[in-house]
C-alpha cells in the first residue's frame, strides 16, 4: 500500500496547482464553457476555464467572470486566444484577479507572464510542440497544457500525445511546472495513461462539451454520442481563421464537403443560421468555424461540430460533476489505490 500511495502522489493524484484533482476542463469556444460548466467543474475540485470572446468585449467579460463567481467560491481560469484582439479583455482578467490565465495560439511572452504574476494571476499556456513548451518554460509559466493532434477543435501541433508528453516532461525536468496532457482523453483510462506518460494532469474538452452544463446546442451534444469518427481538416472557418486546422465530427455534411477546394471559404456562402455568441448576434454561414450553442437556430446539422478522437467513448450526456467522479473513481481502481 505504501508503494502504491507513493506512486499515486508522484503521479499528481492529489491534484495540481492547488486543485483537489489533476483534471482540467479545457476552454471550449466560442462560448461553450460558460459560467454553469466552469462553476460545476470548480465545485468538483478541478480547474474550470471560461472562454473569453475572440474580440474585445471587456464589460461583457467582467460580467461573465462575476456571474461565475456567484456560482462558485472556488478558483477558475479564463482562456484567451492570443491570435485575436485581446488586450482589453486581458486587462479585465487581471483586474478581476482570476486565478488562471490560459492562453493559446500566440506568443506567451515573459512580459505577459510577468504582468499576470504582478496581478496575482497564474499563466498556463497550451502548446503543441516541444519548441512551444521550451518557450513557455523560459517565459516562467506556472503550468503547461500539451495538446496532441488527437484533440478536438483547432489543433496547433502535429504530434500525438504518446510521444509529445514524455518529451515535454523531460524538458521540464525538476522545475515546478505541471505538465497537463490534452487530446482525445475522455475517461479514466486516458487520464491514467497521461499520468503514466509523465503528465501530472489531463485536460478534457470533448467530454465536458458533452455535459449537461455545457452551452452547446442539444443537437450538437446528441451528435457527440451518435457519431464516433473524427477528421483532421481545414474546411471550416478559413476566412476568419486561416491556416488553423481542426478536428471535427464526421457528420454527413462533413463527408459531403470534405474535399472543399482550397480557394473556397465561408465568406461567400449562404447564411444557414443565427446565433447569439457571448454578447453579439451573429449570422452563421456555411463552412463557418462556429459551433451551434443553445441559442443557435437554422440548419444545425450543416454546422461545424468539433470533437476529439476519444468521442466514440462518450455514450451519454452527464452532469460535469458525475464525469469527474467517474474519472476519479475508475482511475483509482486502475492504479489499485483505495483511500
Amino acid at each position: 500500500m505504501g508503494t502504491i500511495l507513493s506512486l499515486t502522489e508522484s503521479m499528481g493524484w492529489r491534484g495540481i496547482m492547488g486543485f483537489e484533482y489533476g483534471i482540467v476542463q479545457g476552454p471550449l469556444g466560442p462560448d461553450i464553457s460558460g459560467p454553469d460548466l466552469v462553476a460545476a467543474v470548480a465545485n468538483s475540485g478541478c480547474l474550470g476555464i471560461l472562454k473569453a470572446p475572440d474580440w474585445e468585449s471587456p464589460d461583457y467579460l467582467r460580467e461573465l467572470i462575476q456571474r461565475t463567481r456567484t456560482l462558485t467560491d472556488k478558483p477558475f481560469g479564463v482562456g484567451v486566444i492570443l491570435l485575436f484582439p485581446h488586450e482589453e479583455n486581458l486587462k479585465v482578467i487581471l483586474e478581476e484577479k482570476v486565478a488562471f490565465l490560459q492562453v493559446s495560439w500566440g506568443d506567451c511572452s515573459s512580459q505577459l507572464v510577468t504582468r499576470a504574476h504582478s496581478a496575482g494571476v497564474k499563466v498556463v499556456p497550451q502548446v503543441g510542440t516541444v519548441e512551444g513548451a521550451k518557450q513557455a518554460i523560459d517565459a516562467g509559466v506556472d503550468g503547461i497544457i500539451v495538446q496532441g493532434i488527437e484533440a478536438g477543435g483547432h489543433v496547433i501541433g502535429q504530434e500525438g500525445l504518446i510521444s509529445l508528453v514524455p518529451r515535454v516532461v523531460d524538458l521540464v525536468g525538476n522545475r515546478n511546472i505541471p505538465v497537463i496532457a490534452a487530446g482525445g482523453i475522455v475517461d479514466a483510462r486516458g487520464y491514467v495513461a497521461a499520468l503514466a506518460l509523465g503528465a501530472q494532469g489531463a485536460c478534457l474538452g470533448t467530454r465536458f462539451l458533452a455535459s449537461e452544463e455545457s452551452y452547446a446546442h442539444p443537437i450538437y451534444k446528441s451528435k457527440l454520442v451518435e457519431y464516433g469518427e473524427t477528421a483532421y481538416t481545414d474546411i471550416f472557418g478559413r476566412a476568419r481563421w486561416p491556416n488553423a486546422p481542426h478536428r471535427v465530427l464526421q457528420t454527413p455534411f462533413y463527408k459531403e464537403w470534405s474535399s472543399l477546394p482550397p480557394h473556397e471559404n465561408e465568406a461567400n456562402q449562404p447564411v444557414i443560421g443565427h446565433s447569439k455568441i457571448h454578447d453579439l448576434e451573429k449570422e452563421i454561414r456555411r463552412f463557418a468555424g462556429t459551433v451551434p450553442n443553445k441559442t443557435t437556430t437554422g440548419d444545425h446539422e450543416s454546422m461545424v461540430m468539433y470533437a476529439g478522437q476519444g468521442v466514440d467513448l462518450i455514450k451519454e450526456i452527464l452532469p460535469a460533476a458525475q464525469v469527474i467522479k467517474r474519472v476519479v473513481e475508475e482511475a483509482q481502481l486502475l492504479i489499485q489505490y483505495k483511500p
